[in-house]
């Protein structure tokens, strides 16, 4: 079954419901950990990471499967909404 994150249902579907926060989840992470429990169908994340600085990132997959799972791109959650 698809999750999708509020972030992407404000975005894309206001009638939709959601199935987890990002922001929520990331306020509870500690700086430089990453929590691979959460994946947005919709933004096409498979892990929410937060660095050291307190910036939220997304692994966004690429389609490609390797060896050791997902190929991603890491981008900040702004970069993701705004982009």
């Amino acid at each position: 079954m698809a999750d999708f994150s509020k972030q992407w249902v404000e975005m894309n579907d206001h009638n939709m419901g959601w199935d987890f926060d990002i922001e929520a989840i990331a306020a509870d992470m500690k700086p430089g950990t990453i929590n691979p429990y959460y994946i947005c169908e919709g933004l096409g994340c498979v892990a929410i990471g937060k660095d050291e600085n307190g910036v939220v990132h997304l692994a966004i997959s690429t389609g490609v499967f390797g060896d050791e799972g997902h190929e991603v791109h890491w981008k900040t959650l702004e970069e993701v909404l705004n982009g």
